[in-house]
Parts: C-alpha cells; sequence; structure tokens
C-alpha cells in the first residue's frame, strides 16, 4: 500500500514536471517560429538572458534586478503588515462587539467596494511616487480581506462554547480571547494569503502609475522602451516573489494552527 501510494505521488510530480516543461517549449517555439512576433512576446531564453543580464548591469532602466525585487518587497511587506496590525484586531472585535461594529461597519462598507488602485490619483497628490504613498495603496488593498475574515471567523464560532463559557461565569472578554479568537484562526489565516494577494496586486499597480524603481516600475520601463523580455521578466519576478512569500505563509499557518490542535 505504501510502494502504491509512493509510486502515485512520484507519477503526480512528474506530470507536474512535465506540464511545465511542456508549456515553456510551446512558448520557446511559437516565438522561435514567429507564430507570436518577437516585438510581442519574448521566448523564455531570451527572458533568461535578460535575468542574467539584469544581475549586473542596471541599464537600460537604471537599477539592478536585485534593486527592483527589494524595493517591492519592501513596499509589499510594509503595507502587507499595516493591513494584518489594523484589519485582523478591526475584524475581530467588530465580531464580537456590536458596538464597535455599529461605529466602523457604514465605513468599512463606504470604503470596501473602493479598489485601492482607484485612490492612486489621490494618492500621488498626497504623498508624491515615493514609498509612502505606494504602501498607503497597498494596505487599502490588504485590510479588507482581514477585517472581512476576521469578523466572520468570530461569527462561526460554536454558540454552545459561548453558552457554556457563560453558564460557568466568563466574562464578555474571557469569552472573546479564549474562545472566539482561537476559533476564528483559520478564517485569520485565510485573510492573510487573500491579503497577500491583494496586496501584490496593489504594489504593481502603484508602480506602473508612479515609481522609479520596483517590479512594477521595470515592466513600464519595458513597454516604454519596447522591450517584451523587459515586461516579461517583470512578471514573472512577480510571480516568483509572491509565490514564495505566500509558501512562507502557508508554512507558518500549518505550525501554528497545528500547535493549536494539540
Amino acid at each position: 500500500m505504501g510502494q502504491k501510494m509512493l509510486s502515485r505521488k512520484h507519477v503526480l510530480q512528474f506530470l507536474s514536471v512535465l506540464s511545465v516543461t511542456a508549456f515553456f517549449v510551446f512558448w520557446q517555439l511559437i516565438v522561435d517560429y514567429g507564430i507570436v512576433p518577437n516585438v510581442l512576446l519574448a521566448s523564455p531564453s531570451q527572458v533568461w538572458k535578460l535575468l542574467l543580464i539584469k544581475l549586473y548591469d542596471p541599464n537600460p532602466d537604471g537599477a539592478l534586478l536585485a534593486v527592483h525585487i527589494w524595493v517591492s518587497v519592501q513596499e509589499a511587506f510594509s503595507g502587507y503588515l499595516l493591513s494584518l496590525i489594523i484589519g485582523i484586531p478591526l475584524g475581530l472585535l467588530m465580531g464580537w462587539y456590536y458596538v464597535v461594529e455599529e461605529m466602523a461597519r457604514p465605513l468599512f462598507e463606504a470604503i470596501r467596494p473602493i479598489p485601492g488602485v482607484a485612490w492612486i490619483p489621490l494618492t500621488i497628490f498626497w504623498f508624491g511616487i515615493g514609498m509612502s504613498g505606494k504602501i498607503y495603496i497597498i494596505w487599502l488593498s490588504g485590510v479588507v480581506p482581514c477585517v472581512i475574515n476576521s469578523f466572520v471567523g468570530v461569527r462561526m464560532t460554536n454558540p454552545t462554547l459561548i453558552q457554556m463559557a457563560r453558564t460557568y461565569g466568563a466574562s464578555n472578554w474571557d469569552i472573546f480571547t479564549k474562545i472566539c479568537v482561537p476559533s476564528a484562526l483559520p478564517m485569520v489565516f485565510g485573510a492573510l494569503q487573500m491579503a497577500l494577494a491583494c496586496c501584490w496586486t496593489a504594489l504593481v499597480a502603484a508602480e506602473l502609475v508612479a515609481a522609479d524603481n520596483g517590479l512594477g516600475f521595470l515592466i513600464t520601463m519595458g513597454r516604454r522602451f519596447l522591450r517584451p523580455d523587459m515586461i516579461v521578466l517583470g512578471m514573472c519576478m512577480v510571480g516568483l516573489t509572491g509565490f514564495i512569500v505566500g509558501v512562507i505563509i502557508d508554512k507558518i499557518e500549518k505550525r501554528l494552527l497545528a500547535g493549536i490542535r494539540r
């Protein structure tokens, strides 16, 4: 039985590698044979060549690839952490205390439908094109899923547990901290992944409009210089960086939830 499971796992891994390899081969061939003109799409080999060049050559956009990645990661994490610090406690408190919900929900519902990127023009007026403006846009995009998931997580707490705690004389604060917050953790960790995706999308959008460094800026400069290889390289770095951060968050989530279940 164990050997069958192991064999099945190897087959699935092989299929995953095969599908990715086939994708890149197909991509390379349609560019090499002119099915898609090279002025519209760079081949994987061209993107890889540019990646190696950008490790030591800042031209033509004025910065090394590592600088672009570091600037984007700084901005994304600053806005992301700010959205977690504000959004998760606010959502938890809104879910348990009706006074907090009545005070915060009208304003939250008014802001929630507005995408973070819609704030970019005003943000440029307020903060310019520096890091603080992009952090503000990222925070606006990431705080919404944090509030919603935390709020729903508290409201999904088993009412039997709450009633039992009240029977034994637990205070509202004890019920909130010892029952509702642990019960909401799976939803909160779901918010971490959702907020990350929202923050990363908002970051790239902000850098496309107003930036002098970053992966979004790299994509913009590729468009200005008519360099599809720069555009695709920027897109690949955005996807790869976001994937790595997502994996790290997933590992942390599994460890923390496993510790709580013990």
